[in-house]
């Protein structure tokens, strides 16, 4: 490792919300210069939610960081405990997933991570390996290192409790399931969200009750979505995708509040703090554009997961479609086969693509996002005439030539 402790220390810090505790981390650190061992730096799996996005990237970047320092990244991929279902920040108990839909999730989750991820110093693990092999005994010798009390202090299980909501016996199971993790692989130091917290320090008490040293832990913030309100995620369609088109990143970044901006540039665009601050004073004393700062993240986002060229072409279209009102330039040809040329709009969106049912269709004509040939189409039970080639646009991003497969045959 070339690294010095300070170098370390003051590069894991950048940007974290916890760092628990500091001193024994610069403590593993130091060691691990000595004995050039690296440390063992877990990252926890959710299997339920295979699609990752700038959300989630924000810890697997703070995991790659260690990967450069020099030490080994272990991905649990939570097969086992993805049949519990995480029960953090829920009103209500989670639907449990079988070992085959775990599975399936967590090979996704892995084919995405490494994205981001270096596969030369990352382990990775399923969590069915230890857990899958307890007996009931081993399971009760578990839970007997936690108690019901400490498992209430968790802050959605005491207004559960207190509200008279249930809560299954199986949902505790779940952070000792996961601190059980740390145990069997002897992690030096956890990462998670801020969401995570008492589950990773849970993690910590069960290695010391197993003899063990207990694990550092660290927390990243929780990065809100486009609509610059609620967490990134993509049952609310707030989401940037790691797998997006250049394109659609750009769009999306751009569509973020003004509110967001130093957020998406340190968390999502990676930017150091000095440059951080300085793009706040330039954006309170005006010498900043938010509109530059916007298309500036935008380019870097995009540079993380598909290159910098990538990047610039992705400003040249959306300045294109948006600032000179150009189309852009692969617009996509549908065909439909009909019987006389007429088709409902709900049925067309749906047969596109664009939306997954009626009722979603309508709520898109009935919001003003869908344009044909330009002009606003505000009837969602009105036929649309595809005799002749029709432009489509749904929301800001999205375009489409229609044409009935017969008259486009002609």
């Amino acid at each position: 490792m070339t690294a010095t402790l300070n170098e370390q220390m003051d590069a894991i810090r950048q940007g974290t919300i916890d760092l628990l505790p500091e001193d024994e981390l610069a403590r593993k650190i130091e060691n691990s210069i000595k004995t050039n061992k690296p440390l063992v730096a877990k990252l926890g799996c959710d299997p339920s939610r295979p699609d990752l996005h700038l959300g989630h990237a924000v810890v697997l970047h703070k995991l790659r960081l260690f990967q450069d320092l020099g030490h080994t990244a272990v991905l649990i991929i939570g097969d086992f405990t993805g049949m519990i279902g995480d029960p953090t920040g829920k009103s209500k108990t989670r639907p449990q997933l079988t070992i085959e839909e775990t599975i399936a999730n967590g090979k996704s989750y892995l084919e995405q991570a490494t994205i981001i991820l270096s596969e030369n110093n990352l382990s990775v693990r399923y969590n069915s390996e230890w857990l899958g092999k307890m007996n009931f005994g081993d399971v009760i010798r578990l839970s007997a290192k936690y108690t019901v009390a400490q498992i209430l202090e968790r802050d959605d299980f005491a207004k559960r409790y207190k509200n008279g909501l249930p809560i299954s016996i199986h949902e505790f199971m779940y952070p000792l399931a996961q601190a059980y993790d740390s145990y069997a692989i002897d992690a030096d130091i956890e990462l998670g969200g801020s969401d995570q917290k008492f589950n990773l320090l849970v993690g910590r008490e069960i290695k010391r009750a197993y003899g063990l040293e207990p694990q550092c832990i660290l927390t990243m913030p929780l990065l809100e979505g486009t609509d610059g309100v609620e967490k990134m995620s993509k049952s609310l369609d707030n989401y940037i995708a790691l797998t997006d088109t250049p394109k659609e990143m750009f769009g999306k970044v751009m569509s973020i509040p003004d509110s967001l901006l130093l957020r998406y540039l340190q968390y999502a665009a990676l930017a150091k703090q000095d440059e951080v601050n300085n793009v706040k004073m330039g954006l309170s004393n005006g010498e900043l554009h938010p509109r530059n700062v916007k298309v500036d993240i935008a380019k870097r986002v995009i540079a993380l997961y598909h290159g910098e060229e990538q990047g610039q072409q992705a400003f040249e279209e959306f300045e294109r479609i948006f600032k000179n009102k150009e189309l852009p330039d692969d617009v996509p040809l549908i065909t439909i086969k009909t019987d006389d040329c007429q088709i409902k709009i709900l049925d067309l969106l749906v047969r596109v693509g664009v939306a997954p049912s009626k009722k979603e269709a309508k709520r898109l004509v009935e919001q003003g996002g869908v344009y044909v040939d330009g002009e606003t189409f505000k009837d969602p039970m009105e036929t649309l005439d595809i005799s002749q080639r029709r432009l489509l646009k749904v929301g800001k991003r999205k375009f489409y030539y229609i044409c009935d497969l017969m008259a486009d045959s002609l």
